[in-house]
């Protein structure tokens, strides 16, 4: 707020905001400073999901039937990790507003929005498994309000199906995020542990070379890899921010902003409001809708 009063551009890292109203907030101080604004979610610069969303866009994979997204972890099984401070904020609801729904599927709800357009209603389950924890700084054993584990089914606007899951009580996942799109002629399929291929089939593809087929990302006409010497050798996750400030940089340059902005993270915040919202009544609950600019 302060740095948007001052006229500097702000990069902030996701999730936008603890809830939709303060995000709602955020994006009234940048867009009335008129600042250039964007949030950290990166996973839209892996150059595979890149080429999902193209091969999406040029209408490859038709109408969309099915998204299922999931991120899991296992750093927060032991009951005797304490909560709070520099290091573990993320188990302090005070300062974090969720768990795994704002800290993880905030990724995976990006994404989807991103690759399948707006979640029009979803349906959810949270849990925490660990009721207790030493908080750092007052060294008192104190409530744990933030979820370890979060769940959802959710409609998107344009009537597809997706199921979302997200924990940190996945024993032998570090960082495993995933998702599959299935569409009328072609599915897709995307694991963060090979971030570098997109696997897809085609069900246009005739006889014995119909089925799934790995694309390696490598080539000088994919995303993003002509920036890079030589293209077909691996590039990493952290290239991930470096193409983001770029696309950032060349939109300041050319007068076209570059996404995801302010407004995209308040619209991931909703979602967001709406599962933990779903997971207190047991309902079914509506989105609240971002209206485009």
């Amino acid at each position: 707020m302060a740095a948007a009063a001052a006229g500097k551009m702000i990069l902030c890292e996701k999730p936008l905001a603890m809830n939709g109203a303060q995000a709602e907030t955020m994006v009234k101080a940048v867009e009335k400073a008129k600042v250039p604004n964007m949030v950290w979610y990166n996973y839209r610069r892996v150059p595979a999901v890149t080429l999902a969303k193209q091969l999406i866009d040029e209408g490859r994979l038709g109408r969309i039937f099915h998204y299922r997204a999931k991120f899991l972890q296992d750093w927060t099984i032991s009951k005797d990790l304490p909560q709070g401070g520099a290091g573990l904020w993320r188990l302090d609801v005070k300062v974090a507003g969720s768990g795994v729904t704002g800290d993880l599927l905030a990724h995976c709800i990006d994404t989807a929005m991103w690759l399948n357009g707006p979640i029009d209603k979803v349906t959810a389950m949270t849990e925490t498994f660990i009721k207790e924890r030493k908080h750092t700084i007052s060294g008192k054993v104190e409530k744990v309000g933030i979820d370890d584990a979060s769940a959802f089914l959710a409609r998107f606007s344009n009537g597809s199906m997706a199921t979302f899951e997200s924990t940190r009580y996945a024993r032998g996942h570090k960082a495993l995020y995933t998702f599959e799109i299935n569409g009328e002629q072609a599915s897709i399929f995307w694991d963060l542990h090979d971030l570098h291929r997109l696997q897809y089939f085609d069900h246009r593809d005739e006889g014995i070379l119909r089925g799934w087929r790995s694309l390696h990302i490598t080539d000088g006409d994919h995303p993003y890899m002509k920036h890079w010497w030589v293209p077909g050798l691996q590039i990493g996750y952290e290239h991930t921010f470096i193409h983001q400030v770029a696309d950032f940089l060349q939109g300041l340059q050319d007068g076209k902003p570059a996404g995801p902005s302010f407004r995209d993270g308040l619209a991931t915040d909703h979602v967001t409001d709406a599962v933990l919202q779903s997971a207190k009544s047991g309902r079914w609950e509506k989105v609240k809708q971002v209206r485009k600019k």
